[in-house]
């Protein structure tokens, strides 16, 4: 399947149709509900994305928002067909599919088709900037599946996901805002830090890729926010927010989530340290790690 056409590129373009041509009618999503016989939150949920929409159920809601353009209504139902499919990919190998929640693949599929990748970490580095070592010991911890073959494959999995991003033929532009505090945060051991944070300021080097780091003394306010993804796809008010827990992860379309959490990150990104000042502060920090473990021994 083409990136383009992909189950969430598809949910995606249907969504935004059903919106634009509610709102061509005059109606809310309650009379719309009400015509229909459905619940508002049924409405609701399939205008955000959160649920797809069946054949059946479509039809029904085309016919009563008077849709009768033949080739919108074909493309239309050609995208609640695409909606419903799971979509194939690297994800879709053997060793991988069986182990990938259905929020997750969602993210993957929206990774590969964004324009453009914003994130904000105060706990740890982003999965697409981590090394192997790292994420081991990131995995070690927090992984839902403890068992040493559950982490081994979705150690590979990230590993996976790096790979493919960074061999993007038109890579997306990725910024990350990350918290200060994660400099002084050791993950697994110095030794395992050090090389982290040497990565991740080669990564920051990279054309398409910006990272700044987020004051300590400002950082604290947004804990609360908690950690994000948003990812820009065209068109514009298409763009997608991901955000991930322990043992959960969400992917939210609702414009006013999205909206709000963009406001946020463009708080903290004018609030952070200029990429050149990020750079040469993750460099001290593992120099500093560095020196650290020549003094151990």
């Amino acid at each position: 399947m083409a990136t383009g056409d992909s189950p969430a590129g598809a949910r995606r373009r249907l969504r935004l149709e059903i919106r634009k041509a509610r709102d061509a009618t005059g109606r809310t999503q309650g009379q719309v509900a009400e015509a229909l016989n459905w619940s508002l939150s049924k409405v609701n949920r399939i205008e955000n994305g959160d649920v797809t929409i069946s054949l059946t159920d479509l039809d029904a809601l085309l016919r009563l928002l008077d849709v009768r353009d033949e080739v919108l209504v074909a493309r239309m139902l050609a995208d609640a067909r695409a909606a419903r499919k799971r979509g194939r990919g690297w994800w879709d190998e053997p060793g991988f599919r069986e182990h990938i929640l259905p929020t997750t693949l969602q993210m993957l599929q929206l990774e590969g088709e964004a324009s453009a990748i914003r994130t904000f970490n105060y706990a740890l580095i982003p999965g697409l900037l981590q090394t192997r070592e790292y994420a081991e010991a990131v995995l070690e911890r927090v992984a839902a599946d403890p068992t040493p073959q559950a982490r081994a494959i979705a150690t590979d999995l990230r590993m996976r996901r790096q790979e493919t991003f960074r061999s993007r033929g038109q890579a997306p532009q990725y910024l990350a805002v990350l918290d200060e505090l994660l400099l002084d945060r050791t993950v697994g051991s110095p030794s395992v830090m050090a090389g982290q944070l040497h990565a991740l300021a080669e990564a920051a080097r990279e054309p398409n890729l910006i990272v700044r780091l987020l004051p300590k003394d400002v950082g604290w306010a947004y804990m609360v926010v908690g950690t994000f993804v948003l990812f820009d796809l065209d068109p514009h008010e298409s763009a997608v927010l991901y955000r991930e827990q322990r043992v959960t992860d969400e992917v939210i379309h609702s414009a006013d989530v999205v909206n709000a959490h963009r406001a946020y990150f463009e708080q903290m990104w004018e609030s952070s340290l200029s990429p050149e000042a990020s750079i040469a502060a993750i460099e001290a920090a593992a120099a500093s790690l560095r020196a650290e473990l020549v003094r151990r021994r």
